[in-house]
């Protein structure tokens, strides 16, 4: 039987929320290895706090939206880095710069880790995870720091309602209600709304509760929000 691929997005503030995640991160390990029979992962890496931390201090100094970009890209090569190294052998052991060298390294490999690939206008790492969702016709699961998609920050408004189930049509138009800017925290950025849009991506926004996961890769019910429809 072929494995399904899963691309996941794994968000740069579960990764190192001010220190590293130990315990996420084993128990993340844990439960992608323990599906390696049945799924392929690439897991995208985003900058998170780190990335934002140098985005802030070179906007100070006026740098350009671009060269911010490029700081939160390294950011989030510098996390894919750590996690290839956490995994160790599972994994590939060259960080990936493009969309053929990941399909190659997963011909190898179980799990590919990565981070942003390249820079483009007006994205995060979620629209490189969006755009490989696409490149190789699989779900998407984008892991964050709450538990879905909300009518507003949950963290910040106590009257934040939680959005279970949303078209790609509906996300699209909230996601571009928010003006992008290098760094931002929304779920998903305006370019991955676009991606999953138009080429029909299921996709989940879930916390880290890792046996969650699990459930979407054994195809069970899941806590968290379904983008589809």
């Amino acid at each position: 039987m072929e494995k399904k691929v899963m691309v996941i997005s794994l968000g740069g503030s579960i990764i190192i929320p001010d220190k590293i995640n130990f315990e996420f991160l084993e128990k993340f390990k844990k439960e992608i290895e323990r599906n390696f029979g049945r799924c392929k992962f690439v897991v995208v890496c985003g900058g998170g706090s780190i990335a934002r931390k140098y985005i802030e201090a070179l906007r100070k100094e006026g740098k350009s939206e671009r060269e911010l970009a490029y700081a939160g890209i390294r950011a989030t090569r510098m996390n894919a880095l750590f996690l290839m190294q956490f995994f160790g052998k599972e994994t590939n052991h060259k960080l990936p710069k493009d969309m053929n060298e990941i399909r190659n390294d997963l011909s190898k490999h179980d799990l590919v880790i990565c981070g942003a690939l390249r820079y483009a206008d007006n994205e995060t790492s979620d629209g490189t995870a969006a755009k490989l969702a696409r490149f190789l016709k699989s779900e998407f699961i984008n892991i964050t720091n709450v538990r879905g998609l909300y009518t507003s920050d949950p963290r910040k408004d106590r009257n934040a309602k939680f959005i279970p189930l949303i078209t790609w049509k509906e996300f699209d138009e909230m996601a571009n209600a928010v003006k992008f800017k290098a760094g931002q925290h929304f779920v998903l950025d305006q370019e991955a709304a676009r991606i999953i849009k138009e080429n029909r991506i299921k996709t989940y926004i879930i916390d880290g509760n890792a046996s969650n996961m699990g459930n979407i890769f054994r195809g069970k019910k899941s806590v968290g929000t379904i983008i589809e429809g």
